[in-house]
């Protein structure tokens, strides 16, 4: 089966390219230009390269804004849980890539479509491509939007990041008051909201910050986590 025509993953994404070329590139598997055999033809391993550092960045500079408590070790915890192989491969299926993708014929008869190698690949090349393309701004906008909804996620699959759960277990433990979070306050067009968040709990108070409710919570239990261990 080929590849769908290069401009339904634009419809997707929302975003066109100025320059066809560097979408095609983007798009275009090693296995693809193996076959083809010509010397013109540019596979999109470059793409890739640069797709890398540039979602690093993005991913950092989104964590920091979302996160402005957080330490360095925690920040590079949590952008690789996001910065991964299977993340950018869900990401990927989320837009369905990988039927726009030019395999070579082996790839395509083992279903290489669907391989989370190609498909996370594939992805960064194409965020080097719009990053070329339109510049950081573009490819910000692009990735924050697939990003952020696994950002929200975060204290699923990073528990060493889950302070709600770790005061939970400290209250149990004390026979304390079940941990009362409330929003206070929301800043901000529903595209860029912080969320402020007052949490009590046994007789201490702390209020977090964050650009979901869930990020707001999280800040305030390691904000009241960080009380008791004083106390302690």
């Amino acid at each position: 089966m080929e590849a769908k025509d290069p401009s339904g993953i634009e419809r997707r994404l929302e975003y066109e390219f100025k320059d066809k070329n560097l979408l095609q590139e983007a798009l275009r598997h090693s296995s693809y230009v193996n076959e083809i055999a010509d010397p013109h033809l540019r596979d999109n391993e470059r793409l890739e390269f640069l797709g890398d550092a540039v979602l690093n960045l993005i991913v950092s500079h989104i964590l920091m804004r979302c996160y402005p408590d957080l330490k360095e070790g925690e920040l590079s915890r949590n952008r690789a849980n996001l910065v991964n192989e299977f993340r950018l491969a869900k990401t990927a299926r989320s837009v369905n890539l990988g039927a726009y993708i030019s395999l070579g014929k082996g790839e395509i008869q083992t279903q290489g479509r669907e391989k989370n190698s190609i498909l996370a690949d594939t992805f960064e090349a194409l965020t080097a491509g719009i990053y070329l393309d339109g510049g950081f701004e573009a490819a910000y906008e692009i990735i924050e939007k697939k990003f952020l909804p696994l950002i929200d996620e975060l204290d699923a699959f990073a528990p060493n990041y889950d302070y709600k759960s770790r005061l939970q277990e400290r209250v149990q433990i004390g026979n304390g008051t079940i941990p009362d979070y409330r929003i206070v306050r929301e800043e901000g067009p529903d595209h860029d909201k912080t969320f402020w968040v007052t949490l009590k709990v046994f007789d201490i108070e702390s209020q977090g910050r964050g650009k979901s409710k869930k990020a707001a919570e999280q800040d305030a239990a390691r904000k009241a986590l960080e009380l008791l261990e004083k106390e302690s």
